[in-house]
């Protein structure tokens, strides 16, 4: 029989990964179009820092989170002040930290999506009188449904299985910023070997079906190509 507290935790985690991945869709396809189709000034330093999350450690984004938003920094204490808004240790301050994590996620299918489309449909379409606000909605974003859904897909469960960013900048208080990675680590520092498998086995279970949809989707997608 799963208790209230195993269903609360997981629809926060699921919560915070859908609002998560909700925010990325949009800035993933503006960062991406930039990426893409945009020639501007330190474009590669900007597509640097976007990609780091990749392979910076999650303590290290969490730590200096934690710091700027804190209420003793300017930051912290002028959100608190004028806005009455606290994102250390809140969940608003778990969807920041979810966003800046998870952003090449999105980012990084979306631009090799666009980057794969025909550069001639899009002259076409221009050719036709169609500007870029029309071109982008009907030629590239019909032409990216792969990149898109894997972007989405991805962000959504890398969010879930998430540990030292929330750890760091959300904590664990129940029914707010505890997500089940976190619940984890807590049932197994109090010996509830059988609550924490039932999380651990929970996200393994989503985990894996997250990767084979993904796979059979992609191969569908490739046959319909060469076919």
């Amino acid at each position: 029989m799963l208790d209230n507290d195993f269903l609360q935790t997981l629809w926060l985690t699921f919560k915070l990964a859908f609002i998560t991945s909700f925010i990325l869709f949009f800035i993933g396809i503006a960062l991406a179009y930039l990426f893409v189709f945009v020639n501007f000034k330190f474009k590669s330093i900007f597509q640097v820092l976007v990609s780091m999350p990749l392979i910076l450690p999650p303590s290290v984004l969490g730590f200096y989170l934690l710091i700027t938003f804190s209420p003793n920094s300017f930051l912290g204490n002028f959100l608190k002040e004028y806005f009455n808004i606290s994102l250390v240790f809140s969940f608003e301050g778990l969807v920041l930290a979810s966003v800046i994590f998870s952003l090449p996620f999105m980012v990084n299918p979306l631009q090799s999506s666009f980057s794969s489309i025909n550069p001639n449909l899009i002259l076409a379409s221009y050719t036709l009188g169609k500007n870029k606000f029309i071109t982008f909605f009907k030629v590239i974003l019909p032409n990216s449904k792969l990149g898109i859904f894997t972007g989405f897909i991805m962000s959504f469960a890398h969010t879930i299985g998430e540990f030292g960013v929330v750890m760091m900048i959300g904590g664990h208080k129940k029914g707010e910023t505890l997500v089940a990675s976190i619940a984890i680590y807590d049932e197994l520092e109090t010996l509830n070997y059988s609550l924490a498998h039932q999380y651990a086995f929970t996200l393994f279970i989503f985990s894996f079906l997250v990767l084979l949809s993904l796979y059979f989707i992609n191969k569908k997608f490739i046959s319909q190509v060469n076919s």
